[in-house]
């Protein structure tokens, strides 16, 4: 059966294609990590989710896990996240999810990037980069989102992923991000709300943010899922 990536990703057809142009001449990417897959490299790793979901997770790019699979959020990172859901969801001494009870547990949640693909050597894109996936990134966050109540609450893995919402952004906005990263590790228990103009529009979005928690940050990954779960509890 051929693969359908934009129908399997939730992306419309056009959207699909889109992406697939940005990263056509896209220097970076690691095809490698597609190819021994048997992925096409063109096709972005997207996850999205219900229109209504009350909480995002925006992280900063896919790693090999997620390239060979498909699907966002599931390398060592990742299944720290979706075991904090699935905690949230059957209480706090519930086992670790098996690798379709992590799927599930995350079934409920909006799942974003800064960018859709794989870097070489898991470095995070540049600010070029970003910028040029920025639209559609913008157009998939508020235009297939509408959060819940009409408030959108992000929890932003890292620097890569909380900055994002500052490109493009009034000076106001990108002054108020940095004004809230140097509070320090007080951060990661406070929340910032933001105005995010997008299509002529301002839209609120509450910002959560939260440590990167790849493997290889070694300061904050043997302490992400304690902190993902007070994250939950306290934005429930």
């Amino acid at each position: 059966m051929k693969h359908e990536p934009s129908r399997l990703s939730g992306l419309s057809a056009a959207q699909h294609a889109a992406f697939r142009r940005l990263a056509q001449d896209l220097p970076g990417i690691d095809r490698e990590a597609y190819e021994s897959a048997g992925r096409d490299w063109r096709d972005p790793v997207i996850g999205l989710g219900p229109r209504d979901a009350a909480l995002c997770i925006f992280g900063r790019d896919p790693g090999r896990t997620e390239a060979q699979q498909g699907q966002p959020f599931l390398g060592k990172g990742g299944q720290l996240v979706r075991a904090a859901l699935h905690r949230q969801r059957h209480g706090p001494d519930a086992p670790t999810p098996d690798f379709a009870e992590s799927i599930e547990a995350g079934s409920g949640v909006f799942w974003l990037n800064t960018a859709p693909y794989k870097p070489v050597g898991n470095k995070a894109w540049s600010m070029a980069v970003k910028r040029r996936f920025r639209p559609l990134m913008a157009e998939l966050l508020i235009d297939l989102w509408q959060g819940r109540d009409g408030r959108r609450t992000v929890i932003a893995l890292g620097r890569e992923a909380f900055f994002w919402f500052g490109i493009g952004q009034p000076a106001e906005v990108n002054a108020a991000l940095d004004d809230f990263w140097a509070l320090g590790d007080e951060r990661y228990g406070r929340t910032l709300e933001v105005g995010y103009a997008h299509g002529g529009v301002t839209h609120p979005v509450t910002l959560a943010p939260l440590p990167h928690p790849s493997p290889a940050n070694a300061v904050w990954f043997s302490r992400f899922s304690a902190l993902m779960d007070a994250r939950l509890r306290a934005l429930s």
